[in-house]
């Protein structure tokens, strides 16, 4: 008898109940327990004990707990918080070359505050560290990619909280750890972190408290865009 082999399962990246909560997701369910209380649903000793758990949730999964049979737990739980975007870049989206290097060679490199950034960044720390800091970065393009490579050196990269993290890397006989984020908003830009850390250190994640500004001033414009058209009507 001929058995198929099951086709192998594609790897969609990490559920949205796994991904790291955000300022902006303890907020919305520290609202909803509020709304609970004032209805009666909850009493005062339960929506303190809450509070104090959500304060201290890492993940959007562990948030959803306090608020499960609660309503407007339900009812969010039916539109997802966000979409998880793809572990790689768009195909063709991000040139091979680098738009600029970071390079720290028995030395320290850094590079932070209001600046530009392109489609493609190369960092290298060979006996060094470099700290790359986007949480003031201007983003021209959605689709970052940072290149880290760490040889007995430390690689730190710090994103804001509103847009989405994805790495694929490894290390030999070092650390690589991309902590995975996912915005709200479809049109965040996505920073993706690929390279190797050998007997060295790679590490990216989201800044806590900073925010692009951009995005949301974006979002703001296409509200009132949307109010706009509707009042024309």
């Amino acid at each position: 008898m001929d058995l198929q082999k099951p086709a192998p399962i594609q790897d969609a990246g990490p559920r949205v109940s796994e991904l790291r909560a955000s300022d902006a997701d303890r907020d919305r369910v520290a609202d909803i327990l509020r709304e609970a209380l004032a209805e009666g649903r909850l009493t005062a000793d339960e929506h303190a004990e809450r509070v104090e758990g959500v304060l201290h949730a890492k993940t959007v999964g562990e948030l959803e707990v306090f608020i499960r049979d609660l309503p407007a737990g339900h009812r969010r739980r039916s539109a997802p918080a966000c979409t998880p975007v793809p572990s790689r870049p768009t195909p063709g989206a991000v040139p091979a070359e680098a738009d600029a290097s970071v390079v720290a060679v028995f030395s320290s490199a850094m590079r932070r505050g209001r600046w530009r950034a392109g489609r493609r960044l190369h960092a290298y720390a060979i006996f060094g560290s470099v700290e790359i800091d986007l949480s003031e970065a201007l983003f021209e393009y959605q689709q970052v990619v940072i290149k880290a490579v760490s040889v007995f050196g430390d690689v730190q990269i710090r994103v804001p909280e509103n847009i989405s993290l994805r790495g694929t890397g490894g290390g030999v006989l070092g650390n690589f750890e991309v902590s995975p984020l996912d915005s709200g908003e479809p049109d965040a830009p996505v920073v993706y972190v690929d390279g190797w850390a050998v007997l060295g250190n790679v590490e990216a994640h989201p800044k806590r408290g900073r925010l692009v500004a951009d995005i949301l001033e974006r979002v703001h414009d296409k509200v009132d865009r949307k109010l706009r058209k509707h009042l024309d009507r």
